[in-house]
């Protein structure tokens, strides 16, 4: 299980550290491939090569006609490519996904369950004061059981 946050550093080249728990956790169950996408273009999702496959399938049974099933193909598509943690536990994030999400210098890597969402700090930390959790947010969560 992949929970948390760890600041990390991407690099010049765009090579971002993989933090050795999360790199533990995601080798040590789902092996060294990975995939690297964008919803938005905001933050980087770092999937187990596994577990997008899943999400993959599930794109195969939506409608090809339906606008929004389009939209995230081409998202995901667009800012994606496949990724191999290297001997050094570094992987390398897509250049037209490291400059639209500002993905350089410290970011903050979060741990989403089976999926890490990477994030310039920066602009996370400003959105999170932004826009954080209010009293009728946290009113239907706990309506959702949480």
């Amino acid at each position: 299980m992949l929970r948390g946050n760890v600041l990390a550093t991407v690099d010049g080249k765009g090579r971002l550290k993989l933090p050795a728990a999360y790199r533990a956790a995601i080798e040590s169950r789902f092996g060294n491939q990975l995939f690297v996408t964008s919803l938005r273009g905001e933050s980087a999702l770092i999937y187990p090569l596994e577990v997008y496959t899943a999400i993959e399938e599930r794109l195969l049974g939506a409608s090809k006609v339906e606008p929004v099933v389009s939209r995230l193909r081409n998202a995901m598509n667009f800012y994606g490519q496949a990724a191999t943690i290297d001997s050094q536990g570094r992987i390398l994030v897509h250049p037209l996904l490291r400059q639209r999400a500002a993905i350089q210098g410290e970011v903050a890597v979060l741990g989403q369950q089976n999926y890490l969402e990477v994030w310039n700090r920066q602009i996370f930390e400003e959105s999170l004061k932004n826009d954080p959790l209010t009293d009728a947010d946290l009113k239907e969560l706990a309506s959702l059981g949480f």
